[in-house]
C-alpha cells in the first residue's frame, strides 16, 4: 500500500499590516506498487508514433523498434494499444472496428501487437489532435479505468490541423488521460508539443538521436508501470475571506496549477495531479489572508492530496503577526530556491522567443538573467545547456553574449529541459 509523506517549509511570520502566506508544500510517496496490480484499479496504456512522411526510413526503423520495446516493457495485465499517426489516426493494435478498442497485455497480444508494428510505413502529414482524439476514444471504450497514459512521439509540426483545431481536441481530452511527449529531430516545435504535455499532465523532451528511441521508451513505460496510485488530486483549503493568489509545481518541474482549479466549495479548490509513483514533488502555494493584529495566528491553508475519498496526506500552511523584525524578515529558503527556479523557466523561454524573433538585444538579457538564476540555485543542468546557446563571461552577473552559431538541437534541448528543476542544495 502506497505511503505518502508531507511536509511544510515557510516562514509563518508575518509584520503588521502584511497579507500573504507562501509555503512549499512536499509530498513524497513510496511503495506505490505496480500499476495496475495495487488494488487501486485495472490502467491502460498506448503508444502513439508518428508514421507520416518526414520520419523517413531511419527514424521510422528507431521509432518501429522503440514501439516494440514499449509493448514488451508493457505488465502483463494492462490494457494496451497501439496507434499510428500521420495526417489521419490508425487504430494499429487491436484491429478492431467496433466495441473494446483495447486488449489486456499477455505473451499472445504482445507478439501480435509486435507484428502489427513492424508494418508501418512512413507515409503522409501530421494531425496531433486526431491522434489524441483517437486515444481518447480508446481508452473511453474499456469502462472504469483508473489510470490512463500514452506516450507520443513526433518529428514534425502539425501541418495537417490548425491551431484552434489541435486545441480544441486538447480541450477535449483534459482530464481523460496523461501522456508523455517526446520529439526526435529538430523540424517540431518545441512549444507545441509543450503544450500538449503541459495540459495532459505528462512531460516534454527532445530526442537526441535514432539510437536513442529504444531506450527512452523503455524509461518513459517503466515509470508509467512503477505508478501504482493511478490518480490524486491536491485539495486546497483557505480560510473565509482569503484568496489563493496560486499554486504551482515546482519540482520536478515547474507547472502552474492555478488555472486548473476546480472548485469544491466555497473555501476549497483541487488541482489535478495525475498518477504517482516512488516520488517526490513539491509545490509552492501562495495565499493571501486579510491582515491580522500583531499576536494574531492563524491557519492560512490546508493541503491535502486526495485520492477517490481518501485523504492520502496533508500539511497546514500558518500565519502568525508579530512585531519582531528579526522574525518577519526571514525569507524561507525552499520558497526563495523556487521562485527563482520559476523564473529561470520563465526567462529561458522567453530569450528564445526573442531570438528567434530576431531580437538578439531582448535574448541576450533574458538569457544572462537565466544564466545568473542558475548559478544561484544551483542548476547545473541548466547552466550546462545555457552554455551552448550563450557565451558566459561571468555566471554570477549573468554576463553573456549570443553565440554567432546555434546548434538548432541544442536551443531545443535548453528549451524543453527549462522547466525541471533542482532542489535546494544543503
Amino acid at each position: 500500500m502506497a505511503i505518502f509523506t508531507s511536509t511544510v517549509y515557510q516562514n509563518e511570520f508575518l509584520a503588521d499590516g502584511s497579507t500573504d502566506v507562501n509555503a512549499i508544500v512536499r509530498i513524497t510517496c513510496s511503495q506505490a506498487g505496480v500499476a495496475g496490480q495495487s488494488g487501486a484499479g485495472d490502467v491502460g496504456e498506448i503508444v502513439i508514433v508518428d508514421t507520416s512522411a518526414s520520419m523517413g526510413l531511419v527514424n521510422m526503423q528507431a521509432a518501429k523498434d522503440a514501439a516494440m520495446v514499449a509493448v514488451d516493457t508493457i505488465v502483463d495485465g494492462t490494457y494496451f494499444a497501439v496507434v499510428a499517426g500521420n495526417h489521419r489516426a490508425y487504430l494499429a493494435f487491436p484491429r478492431v472496428t467496433s466495441g473494446p478498442g483495447m486488449v489486456r497485455m499477455d505473451p499472445n497480444t504482445r507478439m501480435a501487437a509486435k507484428a502489427a508494428i513492424a508494418s508501418f510505413r512512413a507515409d503522409g502529414g501530421t494531425a496531433m489532435g486526431a491522434w489524441l482524439l483517437l486515444a481518447r476514444s480508446l481508452f473511453a471504450s474499456i469502462p472504469n479505468l483508473a489510470g490512463k497514459h500514452a506516450i507520443l512521439l513526433t518529428d514534425g509540426e502539425n501541418h495537417n490541423e490548425s491551431v484552434t483545431q489541435l486545441d480544441a481536441s486538447i480541450r477535449q481530452c483534459l482530464g481523460q488521460f496523461q501522456v508523455d511527449c517526446r520529439g526526435i529531430g529538430v523540424e517540431w516545435q518545441v512549444s507545441e508539443i509543450r503544450k500538449i504535455a503541459q495540459a495532459l499532465l505528462g512531460t516534454v523532451d527532445v530526442i537526441p538521436g535514432p539510437r536513442d528511441l529504444p531506450r527512452i521508451f523503455r524509461e518513459l513505460i517503466a515509470t508509467s508501470m512503477g505508478r501504482g496510485v493511478p490518480d490524486a488530486h491536491l485539495h486546497v483549503w483557505i480560510p473565509q475571506g482569503a484568496q489563493i493568489l496560486f499554486v504551482r509545481q515546482v519540482s520536478p518541474t515547474v507547472e502552474d496549477l492555478t488555472h486548473r482549479a476546480t472548485p469544491l466549495n466555497p473555501l476549497t479548490s483541487w488541482y489535478p495531479t495525475g498518477a504517482w509513483g516512488d516520488e517526490s514533488r513539491d509545490y509552492h502555494i501562495a495565499v493571501r489572508l486579510p491582515a491580522k493584529a500583531v499576536g494574531t495566528e492563524q491557519l492560512a491553508a490546508r493541503v491535502q492530496l486526495v485520492a477517490g475519498a481518501a485523504i492520502l496526506t496533508q500539511g497546514m500552511v500558518k500565519a502568525r503577526w508579530s512585531a519582531d523584525a528579526s522574525l518577519t524578515t526571514r525569507i524561507s529558503p525552499e520558497v526563495a530556491h523556487y521562485t527563482g527556479q520559476t523564473e529561470l523557466a520563465a526567462v529561458i523561454q522567453e530569450g528564445l522567443a526573442a531570438h528567434a524573433g530576431g531580437d538578439d538585444r531582448t535574448a541576450t538579457q533574458k538569457l544572462g538573467r537565466a544564466v545568473q538564476l542558475a548559478n544561484q540555485t544551483g542548476n547545473a543542468e541548466a547552466t550546462t545547456r545555457l552554455s551552448r546557446v550563450v557565451d558566459i563571461t561571468d555566471a554570477a552577473t549573468g554576463t553573456v553574449a549570443m553565440k554567432k552559431d546555434i546548434d538548432k538541437a541544442d536551443e531545443m534541448a535548453l528549451d524543453t529541459a527549462s522547466t525541471r528543476t533542482t532542489r535546494i542544495r544543503g
